[in-house]
């Protein structure tokens, strides 16, 4: 079988990919290994999606369902139930219900999300007892499967999905006794440190962390201590917490490993190198969404989707430039994103500063602009025009603090 495009990824970027692919007139098919499009969506039974994208305020579900029913309307063919075990030259190998099948492709728009840092990566030490969750499988229990994780939960770290599930778990029924978190700031968006924890008074414990787990089969404690700057625990500041559940937001790590060996890493995210056309070192592979860098909105996801997808089809036809130019990170810039800027379109930055500022100069080429209230938790989205960029050889991403 032969394609011209085919996406792997159901979820925000790989629909939206899909999408644009087919308006390309592309032929295009769309690989899921759920048994369902939408990805993490599914799941996100909370609103406070499709703001920037739908101008709306949708839940996940809802969200999801917009692309999967224009997806339906332009015939755009999904398989799911399907593993993709190996990507070869401008070939794809699958794993689906029928058996074992390759599929040649003119292009490939890689949309296979992150997964979450498991707690054996943390290195705590303790016993091993059941009761310790990532927040995405919590979230899946709750959400999904309709079972309660347990009754008095502890969650580590506070990202977005983090402080989510403290408010989830809490309109459930379970006693959240405390979110901690080892920076000395929320790792979330501040409207969800308000909405999620502040509206509810649960306890946010900054500059600490998780030092033992305690239990026999079930998790009976767990003990918190503060940290210093280099993150290392303060003895004698530990206290106990008693409580059945840990949950988990400890962070997500794009997922590169089917393409990994083909194409280059942006080493600031450590997820797959694109350009601003969403075009990885290979030319005939595209990636887009959270497996390139880990966006803090799906709208986000969806715009990178499209773009990736749109530029896939016009590669199948012949119509891509072949310049790169380089963009890398300067000062006071810990993630920037994509790595390499083609003149096709402007270019759309994504990027994460080093340390909090309350304003900050972002300078790129000839492109300045004052920013107030920088965090590394909240991702910086700014688009530069192509004349702030003519005749550069190589693009630095600098941001210098303003006194």
């Amino acid at each position: 079988m032969r394609v011209d495009v085919m996406v792997i990824g159901a979820g925000a970027a790989g629909m939206a990919a899909a999408l644009k692919a087919k308006e390309e007139g592309a032929e295009v098919l769309l690989v899921e290994r759920d048994e369902r499009t939408g990805g993490i969506l599914n799941q996100c039974i909370h609103n406070g999606f499709g703001l920037h994208y739908f101008r709306q305020e949708l839940t996940g579900p809802e969200y999801a369902e917009r692309f999967q029913e224009k997806m339906e309307k332009m015939g755009i063919r999904a398989l799911t139930n399907a593993y993709v075990k190996r990507v070869e030259d401008r070939r794809v190998i699958l794993v689906t219900e029928q058996g074992i099948e390759e599929v040649e492709v003119g292009a490939l728009v890689y949309a296979t999300g992150a997964r979450e840092r498991p707690f054996g990566s943390l290195m705590i030490p303790g016993d091993r007892p059941s009761g310790i969750f990532t927040a995405g499988v919590a979230q899946r229990l709750i959400n999904i499967e309709n079972r309660l994780p347990g009754k008095r939960a502890l969650i580590l770290g506070s990202g977005d999905i983090g402080l989510i599930m403290a408010r989830r778990l809490t309109l459930e029924g379970m006693e959240v006794v405390g979110v901690v978190e080892r920076l000395p700031y929320a790792g979330g968006l501040l409207r969800n440190v308000i909405q999620c924890l502040e509206d509810y008074n649960i306890p946010l414990y900054l500059s600490s962390t998780v030092v033992e787990v305690r239990g026999r089969e079930r998790l009976e404690e767990v003990v918190v201590a503060k940290v210093d700057e280099q993150f290392r625990p303060i003895p004698r500041t530990e206290r106990v917490f008693k409580v059945d559940t840990l949950v988990l937001s400890v962070g997500l790590i794009p997922q590169v490993e089917l393409i990994e060996n083909l194409v280059v890493k942006n080493p600031t995210s450590r997820g797959v190198g694109v350009s601003n056309i969403g075009q990885t070192s290979r030319d005939w592979i595209f990636s887009a969404g959270n497996c390139t860098v880990i966006f803090d909105l799906v709208d986000y996801v969806s715009y990178e989707g499209e773009t990736a997808g749109r530029y896939a089809a016009k590669f199948v036809k012949g119509e891509i430039p072949r310049e790169k130019i380089p963009v890398r990170p300067g000062k006071n810039v810990m993630v920037v994103h994509p790595i390499w800027y083609t003149p096709a379109e402007p270019l759309t930055l994504y990027l994460r500063v080093k340390k909090p500022m309350e304003k900050g100069r972002l300078v790129v080429g000839r492109f300045a602009r004052e920013f107030e209230d920088l965090v590394p938790s909240e991702m910086l989205r700014v688009k530069i025009s192509d004349r702030d960029l003519e005749g550069l050889d190589e693009i630095v991403v600098s941001v210098e603090e303003v006194n």
